[in-house]
């Protein structure tokens, strides 16, 4: 039998019952498999994909939908991957086009690497804000001036307020994931109030520390120290780039600069929220 073209190949919607198939992805691509991550996404996102005549996915991505579930307000689209023997043939174009199409009027957001940032520019996605990803091990120094605890169950509601407030709609499907998914959350109080949050999570041989959710700079600072003090692995996290203050801070502590990624929205000229207390996501594949 002929092999169908990749034109012909439907796009599918992935499942968790997809998530080894999803990881051979990433691997095919040079990229770490990084299981958890593309559990979380496609436990509390949408799954495209196309299966590969020869096995395995051609290609895959994930959107994960933000605000209301019967008219979303903001969907971050994330891990954007063809199989290195499928690339340059127009699948992750067709891809990206299914996923605006099925957007309909729904902004989008994006962090695009300067390899796909040509092909999301010609899709109409503009450059809003830039991100640079941090790695290395965390060298403390001081001590801080916030107070920072381990997050508990009673927790939960005044993160979820203090979340939606800071980012500009309600992410409680992502929210609640976070005791599960991460290694650790802890919360920066100040008179019994809670001023910001982070979750440092496991991937590979890091943790990554997102979302990052403070106050203010020093805020930010006490808690990646505190997540730090708590792992013995290097730390990894991606930055908002204005936050030059504690990128400073963060490099003069260990971590080295790795990469910049763009920050791309469409139907949108700017995201929604308090970019001055949101510092970090929980991972630029959800924005």
């Amino acid at each position: 039998m002929p092999t169908p073209s990749l034109d012909a190949l439907p796009i599918r919607r992935l499942t968790l019952r997809d998530l080894t198939a999803c990881a051979d992805l990433s691997e095919d691509r040079g990229w770490p498999r990084e299981e958890h991550k593309w559990g979380l996404l496609l436990a509390a996102g949408r799954g495209h994909g196309v299966d590969a005549p020869d096995g395995g996915l051609a290609a895959a991505c994930v959107v994960t939908e933000y605000g209301p579930r019967e008219r979303p307000s903001l969907a971050a689209v994330g891990m954007v991957l063809v199989a290195e023997r499928h690339s340059r043939q127009g699948l992750g174009r067709r891809l990206m086009r299914h996923v605006l199409e099925e957007a309909g009027t729904t902004p989008l957001t994006l962090h695009a690497t300067p390899l796909g940032r040509p092909l999301y520019e010609e899709l109409g996605f503009k450059v809003t804000g830039q991100a640079e990803m941090v790695r290395g091990h965390f060298v403390p120094s001081g001590r801080p001036d916030v107070l920072t605890r381990t997050a508990t169950a009673d927790d939960l509601p005044a993160l979820l307020r203090l979340d939606e407030e800071v980012f500009g709609m309600d992410r409680t499907h992502i929210v609640t994931r976070l005791p599960a998914f991460a290694d650790q959350l802890r919360v920066a109080e100040e008179d019994g109030r809670i001023i910001g949050y982070a979750a440092a999570w496991p991937n590979m041989h890091t943790h990554v520390v997102g979302p990052l959710i403070a106050r203010d700079t020093a805020t930010a600072q006490a808690l990646i120290a505190s997540l730090a003090a708590h792992t013995n692995r290097p730390l990894r996290t991606d930055i908002d780039v204005r936050h030059r203050e504690l990128l400073d801070w963060v490099k003069a502590r260990g971590l080295a600069p790795v990469a910049f990624n763009a920050v791309m929205t469409h139907g949108i000229t700017e995201l929604p929220g308090d970019w001055s207390r949101r510092f970090a996501p929980v991972t630029v594949a959800a924005s």
